[in-house]
């Protein structure tokens, strides 16, 4: 395995974890997905962010996370972390031969925040204002996976004295309201008592793909703390973090990627 970091606009970079075809298979390229961390638009978990990203080379896929600007880097913060999503789209399509991907399956995951970014994005990325980040290459993801993920920033997180430290207009940054026939199908989960990002958000915007016509999966889980990553542990940051119910999501997420991609 090649483990690059690619520059973006500082600070943002794009870390990749790149498998060489094996000669012993048919297989040349493999679908790719970015890893969108969480951390509240303040930092990015990086040992987790890894741990996720790994966890899907595992699985066949070109893995890559992403670290965008954070709200102590841009004021407003937003949508600056979108142009950074955009950013790694690009990389990806064009070093698609280099790095053994396929420009035509690449997905983006996005956890907490993260999942705030994909979600916006994807209702945003053929917006003149994103294309203008690059105007020559396809900005669309081929699928989205959303984990926990904030929807609107007036449904329970952020807290006003964060909130405006990340638009003025958070009315604008609403995924659920941004959805439309061009967004890519989507798999998303959430547990039903979320203490901090609650699960409301998940519904709202499962709600929207559905009025749209876009394809998703979705599962709802019972129980089990904000910010679970794998759910096992080797993510648990604390006893209650390690759910093997809800730890299924990635081999659910895997089985639904490979279908949506094929």
């Amino acid at each position: 395995m090649q483990i690059i970091t690619v520059p973006l606009t500082t600070p943002a970079y794009l870390k990749a974890y790149i498998r060489q075809p094996d000669d012993n298979t048919p297989q040349t390229t493999y679908p790719a997905i970015i890893i969108v961390p969480g951390g509240g638009y303040t930092h990015i978990p990086e040992a987790q962010a890894e741990t996720l990203a790994l966890a899907f080379a595992a699985r066949g896929f070109q893995a890559f996370y992403l670290r965008y600007h954070f709200n102590t880097e841009v004021s407003p913060l937003l949508p600056q972390p979108l142009l950074d999503l955009a950013a790694a789209v690009q990389q990806l399509r064009q070093n698609a031969t280099a790095w053994h991907l396929d420009p035509n399956k690449i997905a983006a995951a996005g956890f907490s925040v993260g999942g705030h970014i994909v979600s916006t994005y994807n209702g945003s990325w053929q917006e003149h204002w994103l294309q203008q980040a690059a105007p020559d290459i396809d900005l669309q993801l081929n699928a989205a996976i959303l984990a926990y993920p904030v929807i609107r920033l007036d449904a329970g997180w952020p807290a006003a004295d964060k909130l405006a430290t990340l638009s003025a207009q958070p009315d604008q940054f609403a995924a659920d309201k941004l959805v439309n026939s061009a967004c890519a199908p989507t798999f998303i989960w959430h547990t039903a008592d979320d203490p901090l990002v609650p699960v409301q958000n998940s519904l709202y915007y499962l709600n929207a793909l559905a009025k749209n016509g876009i394809p998703f999966e979705s599962h709802i889980f019972r129980h089990g703390p904000h910010g679970l990553a794998l759910a096992n542990q080797q993510t648990a940051w604390k006893a209650d973090a390690d759910q093997p119910h809800v730890a299924h999501w990635l081999d659910l997420a895997v089985e639904w990627l490979q279908d949506t991609l094929a």
